[in-house]
C-alpha cells in the first residue's frame, strides 16, 4: 500500500465486515467507517459545501473539521498482498 493510504467506506455495505475485509485486502490498506446514518450523503454534502466556498480558498479539511471521526473497521489480512 502507498504510505498513509486509507479507505473510508460509506453507505449500506460499510456495515458488512466481510465486504470491508475484502476491500482492505485488495487495496492492502486499513478501512475506516463512520457511525452516522446516511454517511454517503453526508460526504456528498461536505463536498458540495466545499464547492460553494472554493473561490475563497477554504480547504476541505476546514469544511469537514466538525465531521464525525472515522473509526478503524478492518486492517489487511497479513500476506493478502501476495495473493
Amino acid at each position: 500500500a502507498v504510505p498513509k493510504t486509507r479507505i473510508l467506506a460509506t453507505g449500506g455495505a460499510s456495515h458488512n465486515k466481510k465486504i470491508l475485509q475484502v476491500l482492505s485486502d485488495v487495496f492492502n490498506a486499513p478501512v475506516f467507517t463512520i457511525d452516522t446514518a446516511n454517511s454517503a450523503c453526508l460526504g456528498s454534502a461536505y463536498r458540495a459545501i466545499h464547492g460553494l466556498v472554493a473561490e475563497s480558498n477554504v480547504p476541505l479539511a476546514d469544511v469537514v473539521k466538525l465531521a464525525p471521526e472515522p473509526r478503524l473497521a478492518v486492517t489487511p489480512t497479513p500476506g493478502a498482498e501476495e495473493v
